[in-house]
């Protein structure tokens, strides 16, 4: 079986051109079950560099599905049987304002559009940049 896989290496995914928000917002909770957003962000937040893009796209499939660990092999081989959208569709980078790098090893972390951090990853031209997608057309 195939395995697809979401990870880059020594990446920025750069915020949306479209996205409205000026700065790395918190996103908020709405209700009673977090949104992709809020699970992402504090995933990614809370242990900068300790995962995988396809960790985070996981976890939060699991989460969302209330997969208990012993499920998790399984269930992880068969989601990325099938590609799945990377976080380049994150709400993070489209709505939010977060750009997300992938270190050298293809952990992530997330630095808001108004930080010192963000601006040296655009400016470095060692680190690939791409941008995250349009929400609109």
């Amino acid at each position: 079986m195939k395995t697809h896989t979401t990870n880059y290496q020594n990446t920025f995914i750069l915020v949306a051109d479209d996205c409205p928000a000026y700065v790395g917002e918190i996103p908020p909770q709405k209700s009673d079950s977090q949104s992709i957003a809020n699970i992402q962000f504090e995933l990614i937040r809370n242990h900068p560099y300790k995962y995988f893009s396809d960790d985070i796209i996981f976890l939060v499939h699991a989460y969302r599905n209330d997969l208990i660990e012993d499920e998790y092999g399984t269930a992880r081989i068969e989601l990325f049987s099938k590609g799945q959208a990377c976080l380049r569709s994150s709400p993070l980078t489209k709505r939010y304002g977060w750009g997300i790098h992938f270190n050298q090893e293809g952990k992530v972390a997330l630095y808001g559009s108004e930080t010192e951090e963000y601006q040296r990853f655009v400016d470095d031209v060692n680190v690939k940049k791409i941008k995250a997608l349009r929400s609109g057309k």
